[in-house]
């Protein structure tokens, strides 16, 4: 899932293949939809916490240019 050793666009790439798969499937097996919808819920909520994180790493190099520039 997306944490620091995996990219965000790495597991924006695996919703996508999730997505993609429910596209494609005439006739969906329930066992295996609740599979790719759990999996897919991991990744968004990993996502979050990933995005919160590099908001933060952003607002960190933001103080720290404006504490320079004073």
């Amino acid at each position: 899932m997306a944490t620091k050793n995996n990219d965000i666009g790495e597991s924006l790439k695996k919703l996508e293949a999730i997505a993609s798969w429910f596209e494609k499937e005439n006739e969906i097996d329930v066992e295996e939809g609740l599979k790719k919808v759990r999996e897919g819920a991991a990744l968004i909520k990993d996502l979050k916490s990933r995005l919160a994180e590099v908001t933060n790493e952003f607002e960190e190099i933001k103080k720290e240019l404006t504490k320079d520039t004073e």
